[in-house]
């Protein structure tokens, strides 16, 4: 409509590359070509929770909403890569001094991969990767160990940590001040704490995402739902001023982007496109069903018809959307 003004992006937006084929919804093919725990590992933290085609775990049962099987892992292991080069090779961002990072806490470690490549990376460190299910490899570095454990409850760790990571928990929390207290109690005096997560809902800058879109009605979907459950999913936009209010100083707030599929003109920000399509387009079912159906009342065939649409959004270099990326690292006074 003329005389209709337009939005007018940020100054940190990503520009769309405009010399993409006509067909805003092709494929980049050419980029897609001995556990150890504090307690026995009892039969029933083996005997998965299994509902609508997935896997969950057992420990603490529906106390976290996202598969554990083989596609989820392969998904968390793909993550993994995104923020690798989102970090630009590295594997944090905050300012550690190497020579005094004596032992480390991996919160969520999921596959162990973070936990894994740190251990690698710090040899002289001690690393201890926690998570509600134990789908990590059984052969790891003699410096790292994996617990079956559920970060909500107390922690009883008999020595303290000089950094703490806590990747991709959103919606794993009920309480994050909690979270940073503990944390807090259980860091050395100078020791870090670094969150990084993704925050609903997904955006665009351009107004190419708009509230008819499928992929922002999920967006919205999913909020709604973690806020019945309890557990949000904008946990991110708070944990600044959450660290702060714990004590903690030095605290620095960094915000990226992922866009949604490869419609960036940028090498860097078309690569993490590509490779969000792959991870979020491939694994919107597990994100999704459980989300949908224990807590919305979705039935799966309403889900399963849904994400059809989601799907055909998230491949469209048309709409550019991005999720945001937020991270944030802060230290307890010395």
């Amino acid at each position: 409509m003329s005389g209709t003004s337009q939005p007018q992006p940020p100054a940190d937006a990503i520009v769309p590359d405009d010399n993409l084929p006509e067909d805003v919804n092709d494929g980049d093919s050419a980029f897609k070509d001995g556990l150890s725990s504090s307690a026995s590992l009892a039969s029933s933290i083996l005997k998965y929770r299994q509902e609508n085609g997935r896997t969950y775990h057992a420990y603490k049962d529906l106390a976290y909403i996202l598969p554990n099987d083989e596609s989820e892992q392969e998904r968390l292991d793909l993550q993994h890569h995104m923020f690798i080069l989102t970090f630009n090779n590295k594997l944090h961002l905050a300012p550690l001094k190497k020579d005094q990072v004596k032992r480390v806490l991996d919160v969520g470690t999921g596959t162990g991969i973070w936990a894994l490549d740190f251990a690698d990376e710090h040899p002289n460190s001690q690393v201890i990767g926690v998570d509600l299910s134990p789908i990590q490899p059984a052969f790891v570095p003699p410096n790292l160990e994996f617990f079956i454990d559920d970060i909500e409850e107390p922690w009883t760790y008999s020595e303290k940590f000089d950094f703490i990571y806590a990747r991709m928990m959103t919606g794993s929390f009920a309480n994050w001040p909690k979270f940073f207290e503990q944390a807090y109690e259980n860091l050395n005096p100078g020791g870090w704490i670094e969150v990084a997560d993704a925050v609903l809902p997904l955006r665009s800058d351009d107004g190419t995402l708009t509230e008819e879109h499928a992929m922002h009605k999920w967006s919205q979907h999913c909020l709604k739902g973690a806020e019945i459950a309890g557990r949000p999913l904008d946990s991110g936009d708070f944990y600044k001023q959450q660290l702060l209010d714990q004590g903690f100083v030095n605290v620095v707030e960094i915000n990226m982007k992922w866009p949604q599929c490869g419609w960036a003109k940028d090498e860097k920000h078309k690569e993490l496109g590509i490779w969000a399509e792959e991870n979020f387009g491939g694994g919107i079912y597990g994100l999704s069903v459980a989300m949908f159906t224990r807590v919305l009342g979705w039935t799966v065939e309403e889900v399963e018809l849904f994400l059809v649409e989601v799907r055909k959004d998230i491949k469209n270099k048309g709409i550019h959307a991005y999720w945001p990326i937020r991270v944030v690292y802060g230290q307890k006074p010395q």
